[in-house]
């Protein structure tokens, strides 16, 4: 049986972002030792314990809310928490955890669409540090993908197959990801562009760091037409790149993966980062 260590030293290797929780002080009563440690990823408990029931409960949502903020700045937290007024147990006292958050500060990249470009883009993506996911509903596409899991693949992204409509994936979507819509035309692109400007307006968030729609001069005056048809206002046209990639290469599936891969460079390594506009 894997020890904590050796799960450790995976997720080290695999670049996967995840938290290390450890039980560092007990006062009165805690179903745990001092010293018992789980490691959390953004899907829930990987390995281990301190705990079980509500304290482990409160600990992996407060470590995926630290994956979640994936701050460069604040990667560590200690908490205490009284167990009757912060954990809702019957029994008294407090538990002291620290939460040690590692790759939390890669560079989210999320692509809607496994077709020809995206094929080509996401191997190119593959040799940087990000963290990439590609969504589709095409499982023959998705598979043309290279390998997720190592020895042969790449621990830096997955592939969502959708079983949804691909709208419904937005809600999920890291708050700082750069978002490419490369799915297989206009109609299919444009639903998931109104989720996003929507939601997030309705919600009080920022826009995403870069958002692209790929396609024509032609496609960015339909989308903008579809936009203001959904009654979003004119604003709402400068959110996004449209068409996308920098203005080099042919159409090329690499060279256009090139042009695009270059211009995410360009908007995260900016000093002074300008608002999303359509080109």
């Amino acid at each position: 049986m894997n020890t904590y260590w050796e799960h450790l030293q995976s997720l080290l290797t695999s670049g996967r972002p995840f938290v290390s929780v450890t039980l560092v002080d007990i006062i009165a009563s805690a179903p745990q030792n001092v010293g018992a440690k789980m490691l959390v990823t953004s899907d829930g408990l990987f390995h281990g314990t301190v705990g079980g029931g509500k304290i482990e409960n409160k600990a992996i949502a407060e470590a995926r809310t630290l994956l979640a903020e994936t701050a460069a700045d604040r990667p560590n937290r200690f908490v205490e928490w009284n167990l009757q007024r912060d954990v809702g147990m019957t029994c008294g006292g407090a538990v002291r955890l620290f939460f040690e958050a590692y790759h939390t500060n890669s560079w989210p990249i999320v692509i809607f669409g496994a077709g020809h470009c995206s094929q080509a883009l996401t191997r190119l993506l593959l040799t940087l540090n990000c963290q990439l996911t590609v969504i589709d509903h095409r499982p023959e596409w998705l598979n043309k993908l290279p390998p997720q899991d190592p020895p042969a693949g790449s621990p830096k992204y997955k592939t969502i197959l959708a079983d949804q409509p691909l709208p419904t994936y937005v809600h999920a979507l890291p708050k700082n990801a750069f978002v490419l819509l490369m799915t297989m035309g206009h109609s299919s692109d444009q639903p998931i562009l109104i989720e996003i400007l929507q939601t997030r307006t309705a919600a009080g968030l920022p826009d995403f760091p870069y958002l692209g729609v790929i396609g024509s001069d032609a496609k960015a005056a339909a989308l903008k037409r579809g936009l203001l048809a959904a009654n979003l206002p004119e604003s709402s046209t400068t959110r996004y790149h449209c068409p996308i990639g920098l203005p080099l290469g042919t159409n090329a599936p690499a060279e256009i993966a090139i042009s695009i891969a270059g211009q995410l460079l360009e908007k995260r390594d900016s000093k002074t980062p300008q608002p999303n506009k359509s080109n």
